[in-house]
């Protein structure tokens, strides 16, 4: 299992302490690999985006509409966190029913 999140998230440490066998991934550091962004975006969609994040408000117009998959290869902290992938299973954010699915809640 694997949480791609940032090392500084209030949530993604929630996660990590919920999960401790999982491989944390520090997104700025690290980034998302490829094939797992793709995969991420093609279960997700545009939900994958962080539009109410710093990040995200920061960016230009021009930078927005580079497209998904750019704009989170260039910027990862605009991700919605944490991500996290199990085999071929993903859950995104760290709600309630993530938390259930997971068996943690």
């Amino acid at each position: 299992m694997h949480l791609y999140g940032l090392k500084n998230c209030d949530t993604c440490r929630k996660a990590l302490k919920l999960l401790p066998d999982a491989e944390f991934v520090d997104v700025r550091a690290g980034g998302v690999p490829e094939n797992v962004l793709k995969a991420a975006h093609a279960r997700f969609g545009d939900a994958l985006l962080n539009t109410r994040s710093a990040t995200w408000r920061g960016l230009s117009d021009l930078q927005k509409d580079a497209g998904p998959l750019s704009l989170l290869q260039a910027h990862p902290a605009v991700m919605k966190r944490p991500l996290i992938t199990d085999g071929d299973t993903m859950y995104l954010g760290w709600t309630r029913d993530v938390q259930t699915a997971l068996g943690v809640a």
